[in-house]
């Protein structure tokens, strides 16, 4: 039985805005990840937050097309366990995403602002332990609510997939712990961008070795951007006690984020088309590197 009633009549554009994410996602996505893959070496600290990143929003760009059909039809033919996977690997994205883009900002501040301190804290393999420890956390997270949202969907008949409100059943300390982490990382991120900032401003004999200042920048302001657009508005509505109407809006944009984020590939280093061997690496330790 469809349930487009229920859904309201903007749904048909819920669906074209979730099918263009996933139009322009998902090859931007395979493709940054195949760059960062093929032609550049995962021994760089960048480069493995970048690949985890990129991993993380092709998840959810392949779960999209299923929302797609959800709300251009108004039925879920799928089953619990497909809608429970499917919104879970939207909030994984919204977790995942926003605690990696904070390492690449970290990174960023270690290199410019503390180049030679910094030398024995950025290695790969303190990246890759931050990434297994994001990973084990994300999946703390999501799975008392993958079960509650199983609950409840097996009280609905799995009618309404991706209508769960996640008050009703208590889940107040993942809710809170959820936007306390968006926050915490929003403001890791002013903070450094403010000392990123200071420094390429005010301590040039510090920061007159840093190539491509203005990339720098563009980082930390793509940064902000993506916390204060897409995943704050939606972290803010999605997990406080006073559900609003514009969920589903503010999820189609939260979901905008996949897209923007090959950018931030692209700015974060030099020579990003080029591989390793081909480019010429510079001196400076607080190079893009």
């Amino acid at each position: 039985m469809s349930n487009n009633t229920s859904l309201g009549y903007g749904t048909a554009y819920f669906a074209l805005i979730f099918g263009s994410v996933t139009a322009l996602g998902l090859p931007l996505n395979a493709l940054s990840l195949w760059i960062l893959l093929c032609r550049h070496s995962l021994t760089s600290p960048n480069i493995v937050f970048m690949v985890n990143l990129a991993v993380s929003d092709l998840l959810l760009v392949i779960s999209l097309p299923m929302r797609v059909y959800y709300y251009a039809s108004g039925t879920w033919p799928l089953g619990n366990f497909a809608c429970v996977c499917t919104a879970m690997l939207f909030f994984s994205n919204i977790r995942s995403s926003s605690i990696f883009i904070t390492f690449i900002s970290v990174d960023r501040l270690l290199a410019v602002v503390y180049p030679l301190r910094s030398r024995l804290l950025r290695t790969s393999a303190n990246a890759w332990r931050a990434v297994v420890l994001l990973w084990l956390f994300v999946l703390g997270l999501t799975l008392p609510e993958s079960m509650s949202l199983y609950t409840f969907l097996g009280k609905e008949n799995g009618s309404k997939c991706f209508e769960y409100d996640h008050r009703q059943d208590g889940l107040y300390p993942t809710a809170y712990v959820h936007v306390v982490l968006v926050f915490t990382m929003l403001a890791v991120n002013l903070v450094c961008t403010a000392m990123v900032y200071w420094t390429l401003r005010r301590h040039l004999k510090e920061s007159s070795r840093v190539n491509n200042k203005l990339n720098v920048m563009v980082i930390y302001i793509m940064n902000l951007m993506m916390f204060s657009v897409f995943i704050l508005p939606f972290s803010l509505v999605a997990f406080s006690r006073s559900r609003a109407v514009y969920l589903t809006p503010l999820t189609c944009l939260a979901s905008c984020n996949c897209c923007l984020d090959p950018l931030l590939y692209y700015f974060s280093f030099d020579g990003f088309w080029k591989k390793d061997e081909d480019v010429e690496i510079p001196l400076q330790e607080n190079s893009f590197r």
